[in-house]
């Protein structure tokens, strides 16, 4: 299995190392290399089908494959809530922002004390008070997305949300040009559209197997869909950037912190009368102990996938849940199994691969995390703290 070529993107300059510069230059030289694909040749059959092998070698890279891994992790996180929910749904517990409160608030008591340990308490209040009003909005867009997805299920139809979901990935796209710049290959297009070429064969099986429902405000949920999946779109980017320049555990730490008080001042608001009526038995207990756990998990592995390919691999991998949830479905709901919906996941994985067929996951942005200048590290620290 070959590897992508390698390419100097520096100057002729650049290439000079001396002895002195010591692991530094080493370093600097690591970053400076940008992984390209083999090129294609088209002289003749036989050479075409030589390069053509050469190339798709060249996608497995460890990066890649992790990053296809995480991707479908991340998915299978995006069933189970489904799964959970429509448990809690059917045992009349229906407080989806109550429910989401659980999410942030583990965020927040797992990592907000690590970014303290890190930064001390005075270099956590300094980076509050400095980068906070950034981590402020992330959590706000973040925690209404979520409200207004949940909302839209209960006015409009499953198929329109399904396809207005989608919507989620454009302005993904768009935000991700903004901040970062990155150079988009046509190819990479491509493979976004085929793999909401698959999401339609998804919809149509379930258009087929009747598992639709009654609208009973069309409009106003495909509006709830439509800004909830821009908020989506803009907080995939927003945090990509976040992690690329940052600590992973600075920015959940900072998402769950502001995303459980903004949570729990709406639940408050809106769920106070609905949480006293609610059954809070065992059974709801675990349901909800599962739900948060998902979720926590694709909370954790997001932003890890956002550095080793982008915040719009990672979209497009969800489109992948539909598939996991016939899997479920068929063990715990009773689904029928329509052959459609084998070719769609197929077709997904397809764009997936087709995503980084000429372009890397090294070149959809610059990575370099690290703590903010002006919080002083804690005592023994090696050097390669603040940059996990």
């Amino acid at each position: 299995m070959s590897s992508p070529s390698l390419v100097r993107v520096t100057s002729d300059d650049d290439r000079k190392s001396t002895k002195s510069a010591g692991v530094e230059t080493v370093i600097e030289d690591l970053h400076s290399y940008e992984a390209v694909r083999p090129p294609i040749e088209f002289s003749s059959p036989r050479a075409f089908c030589r390069t053509l092998w050469r190339r798709f070698t060249s996608l497995w890279t460890k990066r890649f494959i992790l990053s296809l891994l995480a991707g479908q992790v991340v998915s299978l996180c995006i069933t189970c809530t489904n799964v959970t929910t429509t448990e809690l749904v059917n045992r009349k517990w229906a407080l989806p922002t109550t429910q989401t409160w659980f999410l942030y608030f583990s965020l927040f008591v797992i990592y907000t004390p690590y970014t303290i340990y890190q930064y001390g308490f005075k270099g956590w209040g300094k980076m509050i008070l400095r980068d906070g009003w950034k981590y402020f909005i992330l959590a706000a867009c973040d925690v209404e997305g979520n409200f207004l997805v949940v909302k839209a299920y209960d006015y409009t139809t499953l198929l329109s949300c399904m396809l207005l979901d989608a919507w989620a990935i454009p302005v993904c796209l768009l935000f991700c040009w903004i901040y970062m710049r990155p150079k988009y290959h046509w190819t990479q297009l491509l493979g976004i559209a085929i793999c909401i070429g698959g999401l339609g064969m998804l919809v149509a099986s379930d258009e087929m197997t009747d598992k639709d429902w009654p609208a009973l405000s069309r409009a106003k949920g495909d509006v709830f869909m439509l800004v909830g999946a821009t908020l989506y779109g803009f907080t995939n980017a927003t945090e990509e950037f976040f992690v690329r320049k940052s600590p992973l555990y600075e920015v959940v730490g900072q998402l769950g912190m502001w995303g459980t008080l903004i949570n729990g001042i709406q639940a408050a608001g809106l769920e106070h009368h609905d949480m006293t009526l609610a059954s809070w038995n065992g059974a709801t207990i675990g349901i909800l102990v599962a739900y948060t756990a998902a979720m926590f998990i694709l909370y954790t592995v997001a932003p890890i996938l956002y550095r080793m390919a982008s915040s719009a691999f990672y979209n497009i991998s969800l489109l992948t849940s539909d598939f996991y949830g016939l899997l479920f479905g068929l063990f715990l709901f009773h689904y029928s199994v329509y052959w459609l919906y084998f070719i769609a996941f197929a077709v997904v994985i397809c764009g997936l691969i087709i995503y980084f067929w000429h372009a890397t996951p090294e070149s959809q942005g610059k990575l370099d995390p690290h703590a903010p200048e002006y919080v002083n590290r804690r005592r023994g620290s090696d050097g390669a703290v603040g940059q996990v």
